[in-house]
């Protein structure tokens, strides 16, 4: 139960609560106004308007068409205010009714009408009551103090789940503290009227109400009690002794249905006082904090529910861009299939030999250099080309540009389909970390949404080279810039993209810069004799021609072939997608050779990757992802901020209450 009904510590934190859920719902793209708007109107109607110790107590007459609530309320308040007559649904506004002195207190007739989304205005014309429209108020001493009393129209007028004043009395009775609720022989059984009553009474909180039976005069008390038990039993189930605060029969009386005569009420069973003394005794205090406390809890219940639905978005946000970026990464390495070996290597034996100590310069002038190593390795490397120069011609620079701007449009073309898509088919290696992790919170997700667990992904596979599929949704939260994107002209977009093929196919400085550096790392770990032989540069003049010119975009080495295996760099987080560059396995290049030149090829190859790679992913996330990409990242950073927030309110609301 709360502590009490002032507290500003909860008051603060249900306010931030209610500011902060449609908020982050908003920032994650869900649809609030079914899910949030009913809490939130239970916030602003049931608790914010009503923590105040002074605030008076609602108390609600309610019931079914011709039950008598009016003749109820006016024989209550003793004063012939509500229009009563035998048709069914003849009023249609709700009148409210308090002592005034308490109506006196303009802050109090704010907060009375903030339900009803008005501003308060007297009772002028009793027959007002009779057309719709805003809530009206009169001015009754008969009414203690404490309480306000409110009569509303039928709710059960109208047919086939279509009536007439249903929204209007449940704004009145949702607004309540204490229902009053009459029925008569003819309907005490009706499952329909109980069920909406029931729904008023116990969906957010446990409210308490009177039970008033108008029948027949030759009903005796027990019949009565029966009939109003089972009643209570419709309302509130096992625990109706707890809320039912009291049962009270009036006989028919043709007088009292014409308005000639009040209503008179006399207590069912243990009850030995009048209706209005009933009302007096009530605890206002104690009723109202029992009740608020319920709905506060049943409001942080909700605002937990709520809350883990953000989070499961919330979730669902954070893998959409995991997705986006893998497919990227993957559009952007299929880009790059082919590898410009002549002209990268030729440079590097450019840089190479231009820092060659000056002694070996000398020697290269002379032709004294030590040259028969030099000479088997090129030998081997003739005999290698004319064994295999059917099957690799050598790629000239207008070619190269040719096929780069080949592969660049078809990957351009697949990150415009993962972009627009309504969702990403995702593919990789089951060893990989970060998909595997993927397909983890994917299962994750589903099991949270209550969905058949999709076994596909969770097997675990023999040959860790089997690739692991599974999709993606796009998001809610970025529904709005994959429309952008859609309506842009798609032409202009690869033709901006294509313009800008030379990043691919040129070197750029900091590539030299790095070969360079490559140039001075090998050197440092070599010998003298190796130094003056100069191997390591014959080794290289061999590699363009038998390195095959497309690398291979794979988990495994290539079938018939030996392989660099080069890590690529990982740009979203994949540690398991390799380059294979080729290398036709010959009796010419003997097993110790071909280590060999792995080990000095891999470092320049990945150093030409590492430059194009992030060079290609600016291009797409300029041109394509980009929006997509910061949106989502910029909703993650806010949706995290607020969740942490909203947690640490629910947090705050548990503490103000004893448990």
């Amino acid at each position: 139960m709360m502590k009490n009904l002032d507290d500003q510590n909860l008051i603060d934190a249900l306010k931030k609560i209610r500011a902060d859920i449609p908020r982050v719902m908003d920032v994650l793209g869900l649809d609030r106004h079914k899910t949030a708007e009913p809490w939130a109107q239970i916030i602003d109607k049931k608790l914010l308007t009503k923590l105040s110790p002074d605030f008076p107590l609602m108390v609600t007459i309610c019931g079914g068409g011709s039950s008598g609530k009016s003749t109820l309320f006016n024989s209550i308040v003793k004063e012939e205010l509500s229009p009563v007559g035998g048709s069914a649904g003849l009023n249609r506004r709700v009148l409210f009714s308090a002592h005034e002195e308490l109506l006196e207190n303009s802050d109090f007739l704010s907060a009375l009408f903030e339900p009803f989304g008005t501003l308060p205005r007297p009772l002028k014309d009793k027959n007002e009551l009779t057309t719709p429209g805003p809530p009206v108020y009169v001015l009754n001493n008969a009414i203690p103090e404490s309480l306000v009393l409110m009569d509303t129209p039928d709710f059960d007028t109208g047919a086939k789940g279509v009536y007439t004043n249903r929204e209007v009395s449940r704004q009145a009775l949702e607004s309540s503290d204490i229902l009053i609720y009459i029925f008569t022989n003819s309907n005490y059984n009706n499952r329909e009227n109980t069920d909406f009553i029931s729904e008023m009474l116990t969906s957010i909180g446990m409210r308490k109400c009177f039970l008033i039976y108008r029948v027949y005069p030759s009903f005796k008390t027990q019949e009565v009690q029966e009939h109003a038990m089972t009643v209570a039993g419709n309302l509130y189930g096992s625990v109706a002794d707890q809320y039912v605060l009291g049962v009270f029969r009036t006989d028919e009386d043709n007088a009292v249905a014409s308005g000639e005569k009040i209503m008179t009420l006399r207590p069912v069973g243990k009850e030995d006082s009048s209706f209005l003394d009933a009302l007096k005794r009530i605890d206002t205090q104690k009723l109202r904090l029992e009740l608020l406390s319920s709905i506060l809890n049943d409001v942080l219940t909700r605002s937990q529910e709520l809350l883990g639905q953000i989070k499961i978005s919330n979730q669902e946000l954070h893998l959409y861009l995991d997705a986006l970026q893998t497919a990227q990464s993957h559009c952007v390495h299929e880009s790059l299939q082919h590898f410009p070996v002549d002209r990268v290597m030729k440079r590097f034996v450019d840089i190479w030999m231009s820092t060659d100590p000056p002694f070996v310069k000398a020697m290269r002038k002379t032709g004294s250099i030590i040259e028969l190593p030099f000479k088997v390795l090129v030998g081997t490397a003739k005999k290698i080309k004319g064994a295999f120069s059917d099957k690799e011609e050598p790629i000239d620079r207008g070619d190269f540009n040719d096929v780069v701007k080949e592969d660049l449009l078809s990957a351009v073309n697949r990150m415009k389909a993962h972009t627009l898509n309504s969702e990403i088919s995702v593919s990789a290696a089951l060893n990989d970390p970060v998909t595997r992790r993927m397909a983890e919170t994917v299962e994750e997700i589903r099991a949270q949404r209550g969905l058949k667990s999709n076994e596909n992904p969770r097997k675990e596979a023999e040959n860790e080279k089997r690739a692991l599929t599974f999709s993606v949704s796009a998001h809610p939260a970025v529904l709005p810039q994959q429309e952008t994107l859609r309506r842009m002209d798609w032409k202009s977009i690869q033709q901006s993209i294509l313009s800008q093929q030379k990043v691919i196919a040129e070197l750029s400085h900091d590539i030299e810069k790095d070969l360079k550096n490559i140039a001075d790392g090998f050197r440092s770990k070599m010998g003298t004799w190796t130094k003056i032989r100069q191997m390591f540069a014959a080794f290289l003049n061999v590699v363009p021609a038998t390195a095959a010119i497309t690398y291979i975009l794979s988990t495994g080495d290539p079938v018939g072939a030996v392989g660099i295996k080069v890590k690529l760099s990982g740009l979203f987080g994949l540690h398991d997608l390799y380059a294979l560059i080729a290398i036709p396995a010959t009796t010419g290049l003997k097993k110790a050779d071909q280590n060999q030149l792995k080990e000095m090829l891999a470092p320049i190859i990945q150093t030409w990757l590492n430059s194009k790679l992030k060079a290609v992913q600016d291009l797409f996330e300029k041109e394509i992802t980009g929006p997509i990409i910061h949106h989502a990242t910029d909703a993650l950073q806010s949706s995290d901020t607020l969740i942490t927030q909203i947690q640490e309110q629910i947090a705050v609301c548990k503490k103000a209450t004893i448990s």
